[in-house]
């Protein structure tokens, strides 16, 4: 049948091809993959029965298979036009489904003999103004003629299921059930019964579940909110919050590095922006604080990394309104209008930067994290060009490549005493880098991720921690590197994470906009509330822990342009646990 189809199609194009200029408006010549991609895309867009119109006029059904594909072998680069089928039109039909050896085609049928047809079909052809010779017309004739048997017979043997269709409704009418035309193999009627019983008790099952889940999710909410309390926002970034970090150094500041070009430097109490730094022609994706000097690093989409030195002075506390007072309980979802504004807090009057004092430039790509190795007298950068950088930040001379990852780096981290680097990679492993030989530089590779490994960070002891996109958070012994010593699983990607080192906390900052707190074995103790237009509205890029921080020991930015202080009570947290 679909060679018969075939061969006609390419007879009906050598043929018409000197009149396609009135055709031009309507239809065109396609290959045989455009060409089906075209007609399936607009027949699923327009959602209707469709029929594929040749240049001679003739209206043919093509048979389809089970997911809506037309066969390759009508595509033999064709003149086609899409259109619905029309009620009285010559041939017309729908698709019926059937698990058999050969798909079948439901026609609706008029009420003219064949030989009507016959005839109608030759006076459409002598109607047109044609120069086929009679014999050719003929022949399209006799074509025309095989490819209508063959939907007949088609027709009839859906006629046939139609009837045995109707018996077995008979039977089952006492029973109070009936069975859909499309439900046409004998193991659907052998189940729809049972369905029927294991649906409701489905749905009995689910109201159950949810009406628990809401009771034990309220409560957990209460008691997350005596915990963990939004303090403070710090609004002033054009676009999305990357990272997020703070000072190691008195006086105690807040960094945020956004896409918008620029890192801000903000007063933790007061939330007001102390300096801007506008040295990058690119996002900035990182910022880390030296560890002994008002120093900053910050890495940029710009290939760069740069080195620069603040001066700060900080304004007197002003007392501010309870950001936590809350006064309904059920969580709210936030549109875009509720986004901040740009410059809410004024960043644009603070004090700018406009040069570093070193700029370190070795990267062929996108440098998407940099972090001070102890000491602060070398920096490592970790870029898309699937290497990491360890430089000399005196004279900014490279000091090694670190190469090996198969794809674009994403975050590298440093020990906070010893000189270790771990980097992570959308290879879905995590390196660790040993310097602690001046001569010689070792390298492990975990691997335990399925997806994107998006930060691994350094904690108490020989432990890692790493997060992914594949929704899971997996803590690593330096010493064991088969396997996890312990798993977090969630319902979203992780971002960068960052762990609270005294008390071995990890924050979470997720996709979904939630931020979660759980222990080293993977028990979780809270999420951020995110209710009474309070939390993050979009995407949680980063979190930072500031332990001996009087009023905010957890920090989270996002893509809704702003940054969060919160305060969580550590000892009340860890005594639920």
């Amino acid at each position: 049948m679909h060679m018969l189809v075939a061969s006609l199609v390419s007879a009906l194009l050598w043929l018409c091809a000197p009149s396609c200029r009135a055709w031009e408006q309507r239809a065109c010549l396609l290959s045989p993959e455009r060409c089906m991609r075209d007609v399936s895309c607009w027949c699923m867009r327009r959602g209707q029965s469709l029929a594929v119109t040749l240049a001679a006029g003739e209206v043919l059904l093509p048979n389809r298979d089970s997911d809506g594909v037309y066969h390759r072998s009508l595509c033999e680069a064709v003149f086609f036009e899409v259109m619905p089928i029309e009620s009285g039109s010559c041939a017309s039909a729908r698709q019926a489904k059937q698990k058999r050896k050969s798909h079948s085609l439901s026609i609706r049928r008029t009420n003219s003999s064949e030989q009507e047809r016959a005839g109608l079909q030759r006076d459409m052809l002598e109607g047109q103004d044609s120069k086929l010779p009679s014999s050719v017309r003929n022949t399209l004739l006799e074509l025309f003629g095989q490819i209508e048997r063959e939907f007949e017979n088609l027709y009839i043997e859906n006629l046939e299921l139609r009837r045995e269709i109707d018996t077995l409704n008979e039977r089952l009418a006492g029973e109070g059930q009936t069975i859909d035309g499309a439900e046409l193999s004998k193991g659907q009627l052998k189940t729809k019964a049972s369905h029927s019983t294991s649906q409701l008790s489905q749905k009995l099952k689910t109201t159950y579940k949810a009406s628990t889940s809401k009771i034990v999710s309220s409560f957990k909410t209460t008691t997350s909110r005596a915990i963990c309390q939004l303090v403070k926002e710090y609004v002033g970034h054009r676009d999305g919050i990357w990272d997020v970090s703070v000072a190691k150094t008195q006086p105690v500041v807040l960094g945020t590095a956004s896409a918008d070009h620029t890192a801000l430097l903000w007063s933790i109490e007061t939330g007001k922006c102390l300096v801007k730094y506008v040295g990058h022609v690119g996002s900035v994706n990182s910022i880390k604080f030296h560890p002994t000097e008002q120093v900053a690093l910050t890495a940029s989409g710009d290939q760069t990394a740069h080195i620069w030195r603040y001066i700060v002075q900080l304004p007197t506390p002003q007392p501010t309104a309870d950001c936590n007072q809350v006064t309904g309980e059920d969580e709210v979802e936030f549109s875009d209008k509720d986004e901040p504004d740009g410059d809410g807090d004024g960043s644009s009057d603070c004090p700018t930067v406009r040069v570093p004092l070193t700029s370190l430039k070795s990267h062929q790509g996108v440098v998407i994290a940099a972090d001070w190795l102890v000491g602060g007298k070398q920096a490592v950068t970790a870029s898309w060009d699937r290497t990491a950088n360890l430089y000399d930040v005196e004279t900014s001379e490279l000091v090694h490549s670190l190469t090996g990852h198969d794809q674009e780096l994403t975050h590298c981290c440093t020990h906070p005493t010893q000189r270790l680097v771990v980097t992570s990679s959308r290879d879905t492993t995590f390196r660790l880098w040993d310097f602690r030989d001046p001569s010689i530089h070792s390298v492990n590779v975990f691997q335990g991720h399925t997806d994107t490994v998006t930060s691994a960070v350094f904690t108490v002891g020989d432990n890692v921690v790493s997060g992914s996109d594949d929704r899971t958070v997996k803590v690593w012994d330096l010493k064991n590197m088969r396997s996890p010593i312990a798993t977090i699983r969630t319902d979203s990607a992780v971002n960068r994470i960052n762990v609270c080192v005294g008390q071995r906390i990890i924050a979470l900052p997720h996709d979904n906009r939630q931020v979660r707190l759980f222990d080293m074995s993977g028990v979780r103790l809270a999420r951020l509330p995110r209710s009474n237009r309070q939390g993050h509205r979009r995407m949680v890029c980063c979190s930072a822990w500031c332990e001996d921080h009087p009023i905010c020991n957890l920090f989270t930015c996002g893509f809704d342009r702003q940054a969060i202080g919160w305060n969580i009570n550590i000892p009340a947290l860890l005594q639920e646990k």
